[in-house]
């Protein structure tokens, strides 16, 4: 079959057009837009481990900002070829931040510290390789089969370009979400003028302490809600469904789970382990942290696991036909503009040279020789091809929200550590390596399903594919190089070091056994002691001990940790981290054995009842995983979805674009960045103390109404936009527009 675009499709530009599309300005423009949303991916990764396409928001930023551009200072209008540069080259950011983001932190969760090395390596490696193995599969996926193969959110994203060209132009609505959330956030979490985090107790205590039942036998149970504009967000793109499926999962762990737990081991007269203390001493916290937690994650593995079941036969047929495809090279390419990729040769050449280079690179201990090397490496290789070709295909039928890159990793990451197992590689620096290549993998698979979609962009629009391929390269090298920072950033503004007795062990190390060495809060030279298993008396973390082993101080990370005040009683912010989580659990299980394996089998039989009953099991597992208070602001915008939607019955196509899905993108963008920033202003020292108004306005913090005043603000904008009050006529929703792409198709 030939290259050649069928005699029925006709691209919005003539393939024989000669425009600006790779200019300087489109890659510049391109590349900070992608590293602003990769950088409010990452810590939407970090919080719900979920991230939300960046390619419509980018593409309408572009499209508005060159036309600032144009008209104050009378630059050239920027054609419709360069703001699809712009959007290709941005949307290689949130990809590289998703992958990053559910595996690096597993380091933390591990015993390790991050080094800003690795991340950055993994990240650009990852991302690269996602490309390169991408480019052999355009013709087959994107040209021979562009009927079959829709790419949904690369046909919206075509739409919304076309439209801008003609006149439309809906960043407004982008904008005005983006100020209202980074305003609200600096607001709340910057300043704490209000709670963050309301809970509602099922049980309180009495004047000598003593816990006093709403319910007799019914205790330990929270409902709590954050007023996150972020989260809210999430929920309106994700949808009603999906939202009402997470938050049930929180139902079942904080509202049954925690207060059974409290009930049955209430009685015990010793600690349960993993718990290091009584139950009956234990809040609703110590619970979820010590029981629950891992509970969810084998309920999340289980789910990601199902997924990649259920996805085999799609996956079978996408490598078969990808490899059919292939065995011709490049002989259905064309001399036409729109039919030319990198060559070939130039792709097997970056491939190799990435094999190369990570055979080379640290990302292996020592003591593995260059055999060993070469095979990790070419294992890299292997799952490579193997998930970018699965993604590839998956994203063009069902979408990237529905991709399960999740379940790609596990795999990856279990096949890895039963490789490893076999060749004798069980020891705590080959852990590293394991997650490693999981962390590439994942981002390989992540970028070449965006890549997918961007290309299917230009497919529709008449781009030049080999212009589209330089201009994700670039985007994913520079987002990779930003995001390990923002990364180390974020974790380093919340953690903690305190030398309180409640947090730290009862027993002390053997200082023999330990070699590293830091310096504590107060200048002094301590050993550095790595739990990675609870025991009575000690919980998994890093303390720094003194040369008798008696422990000093705690240090206990941003990413899944603990300790959530300073010494000083100043708040941190902590993140969840759901899926590093469940990496972190996968390696300790397959090479360590270092597992609550009856808790993890607990959360997997509660996936698989879901699955057996037609109810989504990843879904509902992320729900059990996560804080309450987390999946109860993704129920509500998903609620408002439901209610817009059904109050103005909109198509399911339309109101992925609609201006309200716009808004949320604004109010997730917003406020990532905005908790960016407050993460900053809690390393300068004294700076996040300067702005809490909370210690002199203590009325502010008390009462739970401004939180609900707040909140609910947010709340009304984001349906009023919904319902076209507001902000009508902002997203291009014209008849003939929609028509003609929906012809292409």
């Amino acid at each position: 079959m030939s290259g050649t675009p069928p005699p029925d499709f006709q691209t919005y530009i003539d393939e024989t057009a000669n425009e600006p599309e790779l200019t300087f300005s489109a890659v510049l423009l391109g590349a900070v837009l992608g590293i602003i949303f990769g950088a409010s991916s990452l810590y939407l990764a970090l919080r719900v481990g979920l991230t939300v396409s960046a390619s419509i928001p980018v593409a309408v930023l572009s499209i508005t900002l060159f036309r600032i551009f144009n008209k104050k200072f009378g630059l050239r209008r920027a054609t419709i070829l360069e703001n699809n540069i712009v959007q290709t080259t941005g949307s290689a950011g949130e990809s590289i931040a998703f992958g990053v983001g559910v595996t690096m932190p597993a380091l933390m969760i591990l015993g390790y510290d991050m080094e800003l090395g690795r991340v950055m390596l993994v990240a650009a490696l990852g991302g690269l390789l996602g490309i390169l193995m991408m480019i052999p599969l355009r013709r087959a996926f994107i040209v021979k089969q562009h009927k079959t193969l829709p790419y949904p959110e690369g046909t919206a994203c075509a739409k919304v370009l076309i439209v801008g060209e003609e006149g439309g132009s809906s960043a407004k609505t982008v904008f005005t979400g983006f100020g209202l959330a980074f305003i609200y956030q600096i607001l709340m979490q910057g300043t704490k003028l209000w709670k963050e985090d309301p809970a509602l107790q099922l049980w309180a205590k009495d004047k000598e302490g003593k816990v006093v039942e709403w319910i007799a036998g019914y205790k330990a149970a929270v409902i709590s809600c954050e007023m996150n504009p972020i989260l809210l967000g999430v929920g309106y793109i994700i949808g009603f469904r999906v939202a009402a499926i997470m938050v049930s999962g929180g139902f079942l762990a904080y509202l049954i789970l925690t207060p059974a737990i409290a009930l049955f081991g209430g009685a015990a007269t010793s600690p349960i382990l993993p718990g290091t203390k009584l139950i009956s001493a234990m809040s609703p916290k110590d619970i979820r942290n010590d029981y629950i937690l891992y509970i969810g994650a084998g309920a999340v593995a289980m789910g990601g696991l199902i997924s990649m079941v259920q996805a085999l036969p799609l996956i079978f047929s996408s490598i078969g036909a990808g490899l059919r495809d292939m065995r011709g090279g490049s002989s259905g390419a064309t001399n036409l503009r729109t039919d030319r990729d990198i060559p070939f040769w130039m792709v097997g050449l970056g491939a190799l040279g990435l094999i190369v280079s990570i055979t080379l690179t640290h990302l292996f201990p020592e003591q593995i020789d260059w055999i060993g090397r070469l095979v990790g490496a070419l294992i890299i290789a292997f799952f490579g091809f193997l998930f970018v070709t699965v993604s590839s295909r998956l994203t063009g039928e069902i979408g990237s929200s529905s991709n399960p890159i999740s379940g790609m990793t596990v795999a990856t990451l279990l096949l890895t550590c039963l490789i490893f197992v076999l060749m004798g590689w069980i020891g705590p620096e080959y852990r590293l390596t394991a997650l490693s290549i999981a962390g590439i993998v994942c981002i390989a698979s992540s970028n070449g399903g965006t890549t997918s979609q961007d290309l299917k962009t230009g497919y529709l629009i008449g781009a030049t594919p080999w212009k589209q391929q330089v201009a994700i390269l670039i985007g994913a090298f520079t987002s990779a190089l930003v995001i390990g920072g923002t990364l180390l950033l974020l974790n380093d503004a919340g953690t903690v070091v305190t030398s309180k007795a409640e947090y730290l062990p009862t027993i002390s190390a053997d200082p023999g056994s330990l070699t590293e060495n830091a310096n504590g809060p107060d200048g002094k030279a301590y050993k550095v002691w790595r739990v990675t298993k609870a025991a009575e008396g000690v919980e998994p973390g890093k303390y720094l001990v003194d040369d008798t082993g008696k422990p000093a101080y705690r240090v206990d990370p941003a990413i899944n940790g603990r300790v959530d005040t300073r010494d000083d009683g100043s708040k941190v912010i902590k993140y969840d981290a759901p899926k590093a989580k469940l990496m972190s659990l996968i390696i300790d299980g397959v090479m360590t054995q270092n597992l609550p394996w009856g808790l993890v089998l607990l959360g997997a039989l509660i996936s698989v009842t879901l699955q057996l009953s037609g109810v989504p099991s990843l879904a509902f597992a992320v729900g059990v995983y996560l804080p309450l208070s987390t999946s109860m602001p993704i129920f509500l915008g998903g609620l408002v979805r439901l209610i817009v939607d059904r109050v103005k019955k909109t198509p399911p196509e339309e109101s992925d674009s609609s201006p309200a899905v716009l808004l949320s993108t604004g109010y997730i963008a917003g406020g990532s960045i905005a908790g960016i920033l407050i993460a900053l202003f809690q390393v300068i020292p004294g700076l996040a103390n300067t702005i809490d108004l909370s210690k002199p306005f203590p009325v502010l913090d008390e009462y739970l109404w401004p939180a609900l005043l707040s909140f609910g603000f947010m709340i009304v904008i984001l349906a009023l936009v919904g319902l076209g009050t507001i902000m009508k006529g902002t997203l291009p929703e014209a008849k003939k527009y929609v028509a003609e792409i929906d012809g292409m198709n």
